[in-house]
C-alpha cells in the first residue's frame, strides 16, 4: 500500500478495503468512505489478530488483512526470507501438527521448524523432498489428513505398504504358527498367495523375539502370528505410538471371526516382543486357549471359514491402503 487509511478517507482505496473486510466476515460496507462503521470494523480485526488497535491501516494491518484471506493451495509455501505468514501457513502448521510432524507454535508464521515439519512429512508421504507446499502436497494431506490417526509413524507406515506394494501383489507376507495352528497357518498363507502375495509359513520360536528376527530376516511387509493365547488379537501399542496398520488388521480379522469362534477376548494394543521387535506391521491372533481340547477340535472342524475370515480381512485393510 501507498498510504495509510483512516478515519474520514475516501476513494478506490478504501474501496478495496471494504471489500476485504466483507470478504473476512464483515458487514457490507456502502461506498468508498472511512465511516465510523469502517473505523469499528478495523479496530475489531485489529483486536482479533493481536495488533495495535489504532482504527488505521498501515503496513502492518494491511497485511495482516491480506494474509487473513489466504487459504492453503493458493499460493506455495516454502522458507523464504522475509517470513511467509498468513493463515494459509496457519493451517499447513495445525495440519502437520495434528499428523505429528512438529511444526512448532501454530503462529501463521513460515519459520525452520515449519519447514522441517513440511520436509518430514513428504518424506513419509513418498513425495519429492524439495522443502515447497504446492498443489501436490496439499492435495496429499487433504488425502491423508483423515487416515493416517493423528500419528507421523502410522503415516510412514501406512504409506510406506501403499507405495511400496499396490494390493497384496508382490507383498511379502510371513506367517508363523505354533503346532496347533500349523494346518490354519497352512491355509491362510495359501490364500494370500493365490491373492498374488508372496508369502512363508514358518513355526514359532522358542521366544517372541526369535519369531520377530525370523520376520526381519524374512523382509515381510506385514506379519502374522497363530497361537494360543489369552489375547483374540493384538497389535503393538505404546503410551507414544502405536501400529495404524497393526490395529487395522487386528480390528478386521476380529471382525470376521466374531461369529465364528467363542471366547471372544476382543482387540489389544500390546508391547509383546513379538509386536515391538519386528520391523512392520504384526498382529497375534490367539484363537483357542493353551492346553483346550474343545476350542482345539472346533478350530480343526471350522478351518475353512476361519482361514478364509483371515484372508479377507488382510485383503480388506491391505487393499484398500492402494
Amino acid at each position: 500500500m501507498t498510504k495509510e487509511l483512516r478515519l474520514g478517507d475516501s476513494g478506490e482505496a478504501v474501496r478495496d478495503l471494504h471489500r476485504r473486510l466483507v470478504s473476512r466476515g464483515y458487514s457490507p460496507f456502502a461506498g468508498d468512505v472511512f465511516d465510523e462503521i469502517t473505523d469499528d470494523a478495523v479496530r475489531s480485526f485489529q483486536t482479533e489478530r493481536g495488533l495495535r488497535v489504532d482504527g488505521i491501516i498501515g503496513q502492518q494491518t494491511f497485511s495482516a488483512l491480506v494474509e487473513s484471506g489466504l487459504a492453503l493451495g493458493d499460493r506455495m509455501l516454502y522458507l523464504h526470507q522475509p517470513l511467509l505468514r498468513g493463515d494459509d501457513v496457519l493451517d499447513l502448521q495445525h495440519q502437520m501438527n495434528a499428523l505429528g510432524f512438529a511444526a512448532g507454535p501454530e503462529d501463521g508464521i513460515f519459520g525452520p521448524l515449519t519447514h522441517h515439519a513440511l520436509l518430514d512429512f513428504q518424506l513419509a508421504a513418498g513425495l519429492p523432498v524439495d522443502g515447497i507446499c504446492g498443489d501436490t502436497s496439499v492435495a496429499e494431506l487433504s488425502r491423508v489428513g483423515a487416515r493416517a490417526a493423528g500419528s507421523a509413524a502410522g503415516l510412514r507406515e501406512r504409506e510406506g505398504l501403499r507405495q511400496e506394494h499396490p494390493g497384496l501383489l508382490g507383498r511379502r507376507l510371513y506367517i508363523a504358527a505354533s503346532p496347533e495352528m500349523t494346518n490354519l497357518g497352512d491355509h491362510v498363507i495359501r490364500g494370500l498367495i493365490q491373492a498374488g502375495a508372496t508369502g512363508i509359513l514358518d513355526g514359532i520360536g522358542a521366544e517372541d523375539s526369535a519369531t520377530a528376527q525370523a520376520a526381519n530376516r524374512f523382509e515381510a511387509d506385514f506379519a502374522l502370528i497363530l497361537r494360543p493365547g489369552d489375547y483374540r488379537c493384538a497389535y503393538f501399542a505404546s503410551p507414544r505410538h502405536e501400529s495404524v496398520m497393526g490395529r487395522a488388521v487386528a480390528e478386521a480379522i476380529h471382525g470376521q471371526l466374531a461369529e465364528l469362534l467363542v471366547g471372544d477376548t476382543g482387540v489389544h494394543g500390546k508391547t509383546l516382543a513379538v509386536l515391538r521387535e519386528t520391523s512392520m506391521p504384526t498382529v497375534v491372533c490367539e484363537l483357542i486357549a493353551p492346553g483346550d481340547a474343545a476350542a482345539t477340535q472346533q478350530l480343526a472342524t471350522q478351518i475353512g471359514d476361519i482361514s478364509r475370515a483371515i484372508v479377507k480381512a488382510l485383503r480388506e485393510v491391505l487393499e484398500s491402503d492402494s
